[in-house]
């Protein structure tokens, strides 16, 4: 069975069409990629499966249950993580307080436990930030943990955002242009890094990029999206060479 399939899924804003009889299957510890022009509906297709948007038509399985309908918090604590395209992180907040705060949809001391400070609080409490630490770690960031977030630079900041989403312990982990912004020797570290969190946690991934080296280096098959219909689908190889490809997408990019 898989992790998530999609089927069908169609999604129109008003009269506007935005993805069209979208489907798509993710298995275990699979790596999938999703690329295609601006304004094709990529960002779209992570919004409908996150539950930021509902669909039209369509259904969305993960993990055997139908998820359409469900709202956004419900589905994170389901297993599906994300990040975005344009960071959603707190200005006034710490770099260890953005982490350990998506750890908080999974405790279970309750309201009791918060007013009152029980053993379990404390424990709990005490876990969440020893594993925060740990997130960092992995995302080479630790070292800014006490700072708040504005002060890192843009790439760092990039990198503290997937430590949260990771926090909220995914099967699935969206990743919405992980590399954007980033100069040639912050994409290669980029790369090197969700490969290594791909071995390290093994969840599935599915991450939107327009970096071509970035797609090809990591992904085992990929969807090419124009207009918010799939155009293509299949290996790097295969979307390197398809000629549809080259038309609607790799022709007019720059690829790097």
């Amino acid at each position: 069975m898989s992790l998530l399939k999609v089927e069908g899924m169609t999604h129109y804003f008003g009269g506007l069409r935005a993805v069209y009889n979208y489907n798509l299957e993710i298995e275990m510890g699979q790596i999938r990629g999703l690329i295609g022009p601006n304004g094709a509906g990529k960002t779209t297709i992570f919004n409908l499966i996150t539950g930021m948007y509902r669909p039209t038509s369509g259904r969305i399985v993960f993990d055997g249950q139908d998820i359409v309908g469900l709202p956004p918090h419900r589905i994170a604590a389901r297993g599906i993580g994300r990040t975005f395209q344009n960071m959603m992180l707190w200005r006034h907040m710490t770099v260890l307080e953005h982490v350990k705060l998506a750890h908080y949809s999974r405790i279970d001391y309750g309201l009791v436990g918060a007013f009152l400070g029980t053993p379990r609080r404390h424990r709990q409490e005490a876990e969440i930030e020893e594993r925060s630490y740990e997130l960092l770690r992995m995302m080479g960031v630790d070292r800014f943990a006490q700072k708040v977030i504005t002060e890192l630079p843009y790439g760092a900041q990039r990198r503290v955002e997937i430590a949260r989403a990771l926090a909220t312990q995914p099967k699935l982990l969206l990743l919405d242009e992980p590399t954007a912004g980033m100069n040639p020797e912050e994409m290669i570290e980029m790369v090197d890094t969700i490969r290594r969190i791909h071995g390290v946690l093994g969840m599935a991934i599915f991450l939107i990029e327009h970096r071509m080296r970035v797609v090809m280096d990591l992904c085992e098959t990929i969807q090419t999206l124009n207009f918010g219909e799939v155009i293509a689908e299949g290996t790097p190889d295969e979307i390197r060479n398809n000629p549809v490809v080259i038309e609607a997408y790799l022709g007019k990019e720059v690829v790097t």
